[in-house]
């Protein structure tokens, strides 16, 4: 299997199965994340040496501006897309086997988690694998330990507060928290008229 088609497969939301040819691609291209990561979490680099280890990691997908700060996980990378001017803090970890996309102006905080990829239910199939992209609108700000599951769609601007577990769509301008996550309010509006 080649990227491209791997990818194609992930759009589409394909179930992947134990030992298939997509979880063997899966598998290995692990693998070839674990080398990049291992170096980009080690010793120190400048800002222009992480861009250009990032785009390794996701074959070239990253926008301008981009900026982390080490050290980043993931198993995968090469489904990552990141739009200009991306600020990543330390300690994130992103499972971007579904497809992980952030707009651009993102702010994205310390050890957050973005998961692309749930298990089967069924015991005896618990080793596949549901995969479903998770989509940051542009000047998303995600704060400090929040995670957002897989299929989650965070629109423009919004607000996710710190610890915040993400399991449905995010709205344009709102901001929530909580686990799970629930509306606290739209930016813009008078705190008189917060949703609690």
């Amino acid at each position: 299997m080649e990227l491209a088609e791997y990818r194609a497969c992930m759009a589409r939301r394909e179930y992947i199965g134990a030992g298939s040819e997509a979880h063997l691609f899966m598998t290995e291209a692990a693998r070839g994340a674990q080398r990049i990561t291992a170096r980009i979490n080690s010793g120190y680099h400048t800002a222009e040496e992480l861009r250009a280890l990032f785009c390794e990691l996701t074959d070239g997908q990253v926008g301008e501006g981009f900026s982390l700060f080490p050290p980043f996980y993931t198993d995968f990378g090469k489904n990552i897309r990141l739009g200009n001017n991306v600020f990543i803090n330390s300690g994130c970890c992103f499972q971007d086997q579904g497809g992980i996309f952030i707009g651009d102006g993102c702010l994205i905080g310390h050890q957050v988690v973005i998961a692309t990829l749930n298990h089967d239910l069924d015991p005896d199939r618990r080793g596949g694998m549901y995969p479903a992209p998770v989509v940051l609108g542009s000047n998303v700000w995600v704060g400090a330990h929040a995670t957002i599951l897989a299929g989650v769609k965070v629109g423009d601007n919004a607000v996710i507060a710190a610890g915040a577990v993400v399991t449905k769509d995010v709205p344009a301008n709102a901001v929530v928290g909580g686990v799970p996550a629930k509306l606290i309010r739209y930016i813009g509006r008078p705190r008189t008229e917060m949703l609690l």
